[in-house]
């Protein structure tokens, strides 16, 4: 990164992303990656959180829920002003596909222009805890193919960013994706992510063309196994939880 987008601040790069050809991929297939969005330092500084358990408002053991293996963090109010602001900006640009989603869907398309506005209807509606979270995953690490949902108002789309070197501080560990596709065999898309990189995906359902319209598709996601060395990730839910 380097030049006036390495002075930027991250939601400013997620504002600079190319995002009528992200968007399009997003809907043609479920998931698009960004480019680069948190510097290696930046991406540092989040990772370094993970000992800070002040910032954090719980721990999952993810074998002990039989989730797979691993460990994750829920960052507490008040968030780092970084990851609120890019919860924020992806929220911004992702709500038109959204939106257009809902009405192919014949859905209710609930979400208001602005993200605050957005998060006290989640308030409101008694999802008041946060949801961004810092992943860590050692050597033989995985997570189970799930959807994050946190109670009845969902926002049909997230994001993970990457924050270390695929192949280099670690290998294995791939992002997955499987769409249980109507009357079909099940589509999986494998990603890397680079680091500072992020990926926007499907969080419950995408809408695909069928011989009646649209239809439901269903998505779950999760990670190969970690091979060797340590593999951090933060996690943007746009919804809070219950």
């Amino acid at each position: 990164m380097s030049g006036r987008n390495a002075a930027a601040a991250p939601a400013d790069r997620v504002d600079a992303q190319s995002w009528s050809s992200l968007l399009d991929e997003v809907d043609a297939c479920g998931c698009a990656a960004t480019g680069p969005i948190l510097s290696p330092q930046e991406c540092a500084a989040v990772t370094d959180l993970w000992d800070d358990l002040p910032r954090f408002r719980s721990t999952v053991d993810m074998a002990r829920y039989r989730f797979g293996e691993g460990t994750y963090r829920y960052f507490a109010e008040p968030l780092p002003e970084p990851i609120m602001r890019l919860r924020a900006a992806f929220y911004r640009k992702l709500l038109p596909l959204a939106r257009s989603w809902a009405e192919r869907l014949g859905d209710p398309a609930p979400w208001p222009d602005e993200f605050a506005d957005w998060l006290d209807a989640c308030h409101v509606a008694g999802q008041t805890e946060p949801t961004p979270i810092l992943l860590r995953y050692t050597a033989g690490d995985w997570n189970a193919l799930h959807r994050d949902l946190y109670g009845e108002l969902v926002f049909p789309l997230q994001v993970v960013i990457g924050l270390d070197r695929p192949g280099t501080d670690y290998t294995g560990g791939e992002f997955l994706i499987v769409e249980q596709r109507p009357r079909a065999q099940s589509k999986a898309t494998v990603s890397v992510l680079e680091q500072g990189h992020a990926l926007i995906f499907t969080t419950r359902n995408r809408p695909t063309p069928s011989s009646r319209g649209w239809s439901r598709a269903p998505v779950r996601h999760g990670v190969s196994r970690v091979r060797s060395g340590l593999r951090h990730t933060l996690g943007l839910v746009l919804h809070d939880a219950e």
